[in-house]
């Protein structure tokens, strides 16, 4: 589709979902502006690849889709305009090539992100994209409609006010403040009568009461070959591998952030969670408890479990900190505990610490172009919308798809 060159439609947010949609707008013959509050665009971008920029997952379709939960029904036209393959295509466009690393996870052949943003800006650029930084966006005023017609930033040079014919918003969720993305177009939304739903953290870290024997022990240590699984609203969640870390105040890692969703709503409907350890999940129930009740001599139970397990370290530590002194007495028992470790969690850690957020504007404000109901000519993207997905390219993967939704959606729309 080729619209009107006269055609001005404003990008505000420069994260991969607003610089997606730029790209796609661009390419529809339309002048567009990406303005951002901060002096450079994609900065949690490049701070999400500083250990490696996981860009996607080669996992196949539906359990891909899966991965999105209770809002895979609305993130799969996304994937459908942009899916895992689509995206690595799009990489290898801009001369970025790509590989599968042995977790299934997706990664730019350098691992880094600032590569890819570079050649991404010259692309963009080159394709007549014009970028203004520090420029925060003020919303509506009181008693305005919302409409892309008048669109109040706070510059350098004091506030200005902007004009288009269409408006793309990808403001980010609620975490990670710092680098731009602190939710707080919320309440100006929320003002104007669109539904938002609370900011919530998600592929966030928790708080455990730990005993002061086992924070100042084992504080720091990564807890490795491990399986965690969880109750939500519709039974036990499929126990997952992998590994976390104990931290000072609580767990975090890749491993508690796959389920964070269904442990925060756990704490969100009840006051806490509980997290069951498998803390030897490649030895059947059956060889543990043999291990186990195995006669142990004058030997203690913590040397007759490294002996007869390998069970030491920060694993023995949490077996001794969360199992009772009845289940040390008894060998079954303690057997049952080493496979279904209860971990109870009091609280999420606090949204900013959070690497993405859940919430935002609900589905229903918008239509399937992404438009708000309630402010023709405006639609959002990215993050800002209601969804959440947990680390492995699947969040990074759904915010540049609705990028690719919202810019065919605006060219519609200036199509009408």
């Amino acid at each position: 589709m080729t619209l009107n060159a006269s055609k001005r439609v404003a990008v505000i947010g420069g994260g991969p979902a607003g610089l997606m949609a730029a790209e796609g707008l661009a390419a529809q013959g339309v002048q567009v502006d990406v303005f951002d509050a901060m002096p450079s665009v994609g900065r949690k971008f490049l701070m999400a690849g500083r250990g490696g920029l996981n860009l996607t997952h080669s996992e196949a379709a539906a359990p891909f889709l899966a991965r999105y939960g209770e809002r895979a029904a609305q993130v799969a036209p996304w994937l459908a305009a942009m899916d895992a393959t689509a995206l690595r295509e799009w990489a290898h466009a801009l001369g970025i090539e790509t590989f599968v690393g042995s977790s299934g996870r997706v990664f730019p052949q350098e691992m880094k992100a600032a590569p890819m943003l570079r050649a991404w800006l010259a692309r963009l650029r080159a394709s007549g994209v014009r970028f203004h930084m520090r420029h925060r966006w003020l919303g509506w005023p009181e008693g305005a409609a919302p409409s892309p017609a008048m669109l109040r930033f706070d510059t350098p040079d004091g506030v200005q006010t902007q004009t288009a014919d269409a408006v793309v918003l990808a403001l980010g969720g609620g975490s990670w403040a710092k680098l731009g993305s602190d939710g707080a177009w919320a309440d100006g939304l929320q003002a104007h009568g669109i539904t938002v739903a609370p900011l919530r953290p998600a592929n966030c870290g928790f708080d455990v009461a730990w005993s002061e024997h086992f924070r100042q022990r084992y504080a720091g240590q990564p807890v490795k070959s491990v399986a965690m699984s969880c109750a939500r609203k519709d039974g036990i969640t499929p126990a997952r591998q992998g590994e976390f870390v104990v931290s000072e105040t609580g767990i975090e890692g890749s491993l508690v952030y796959a389920l964070s969703a269904p442990l925060r709503d756990q704490i969100d409907a009840g006051g806490h969670a509980v997290a069951v350890l498998d803390l030897a999940p490649d030895w059947p129930q059956e060889k543990v408890t043999a291990a186990v009740t195995h006669p142990r001599g004058a030997r203690s139970m913590s040397s007759h479990l490294q002996s007869r397990m390998g069970l030491t370290g920060v694993k023995a530590g949490l077996l001794r900190e969360c199992a009772s002194a009845e289940d040390f007495k008894d060998p079954a028992r303690l057997a049952v505990r080493i496979k279904a470790l209860p971990l109870t969690l009091v609280r999420a850690r606090p949204i900013d610490e959070a690497i993405s957020t859940a919430g935002g504007v609900a589905f229903d404000a918008v239509d399937a172009g992404l438009m708000l109901r309630a402010a023709p000519g405006v639609f959002c993207a990215g993050e800002m919308l209601d969804w959440e997905a947990p680390t492995g390219g699947y969040l990074l993967t759904a915010c540049m798809a609705s990028g690719v939704v919202a810019a065919n959606g605006v060219g519609d729309y200036l199509s009408r």
